[in-house]
């Protein structure tokens, strides 16, 4: 069991940490578990993948918790409202992603959840960082404020969401780099991101905590106490990771996460083709 927990504990740094950064959560969890497997039946697995993630949207309620809090007594009625259309505008750009996501879950797990695929599109979206950000050198963003952020520009930061359903992606990284191409400013970009991670992620640990359940595979109690380890741990690192982050984007580009896919996905791709 110790063995296990420790296990637990690396899986929940990985996610805390990747989870954020663009650099793909669900893409390094299965290239670890090339590496490290967790004892636990397929089927807890593939839900233990996902549902870890709680531990990390957590992080993000609490501290965005005034921010995102639509009942906060100091906050005016305008500062209310301004919530409650902040609320609605991440609602409406969660809508592409939920309808793909749900009519693809079962094909993607089955095709796509592999290296190969995994590196293939670390490699492609490094490039797509490092290319976006020289085109946007220089350039003032129309939108430098989360709330300034429209309905049409929330459902088209959305529909980039979808392609972070392909491992290796970034669900992150795809919304960020679609919110700059559209003009929105990093650290905007990066907070909208963060809120639509919330019912995000929620909706996809429900599903696979549904599909679980329906399995009729009873959780063992070592399979209890390592969901509870990672999302703790997750919980924890994303804290710290989040406020990192946030402090980066308002001085930095994200070129240097677009040079680590690069780097990562040709080392995982030499690997997998050597070790078919």
């Amino acid at each position: 069991m110790l063995l296990e927990c420790l296990k637990a504990v690396l899986f929940g740094i990985v996610e805390g940490v990747t989870e954020w950064l663009p650099i793909s959560s669900t893409g390094h969890l299965i290239l670890l578990n090339e590496f490290v497997r967790l004892d636990v039946s397929e089927e807890f697995g593939s839900m233990f993948d996902v549902v870890i993630q709680l531990g990390a949207i957590l992080a993000v309620v609490v501290l965005f918790f005034y921010k995102l809090n639509p009942f906060a007594p100091s906050k005016s009625p305008a500062a209310k409202r301004h919530t409650w259309e902040l609320w609605s505008k991440v609602l409406v750009s969660i809508i592409p992603s939920g309808i793909v996501g749900i009519a693809l879950d079962d094909w993607m797990d089955a095709n796509l959840h592999n290296g190969i695929v995994v590196s293939i599109a670390l490699i492609v979206y490094g490039v797509a960082f490092i290319l976006v950000e020289r085109m946007n050198r220089g350039r003032k963003p129309r939108i430098q404020d989360v709330h300034q952020i429209d309905y049409k520009t929330a459902l088209y930061i959305g529909c980039f969401q979808c392609l972070s359903l392909i491992p290796g992606t970034s669900r992150s990284g795809s919304t960020i780099l679609g919110a700059i191409l559209l003009g929105v400013g990093r650290s905007a970009g990066s907070e909208f991101s963060f809120f639509m991670a919330i019912p995000t992620m929620l909706g996809a640990s429900a599903i696979k905590m549904l599909k679980f359940l329906l399995s009729g595979i009873a959780p063992t109690g070592t399979e209890i106490l390592v969901l509870i380890i990672g999302c703790v741990v997750s919980f924890l690192v994303s804290m710290a990771v989040i406020k990192g982050l946030m402090e980066y984007v308002r001085r930095h580009s994200f070129s240097v996460f677009g040079v680590y896919r690069i780097v990562l996905g040709a080392v995982v791709l030499i690997y997998f083709l050597c070790n078919p």
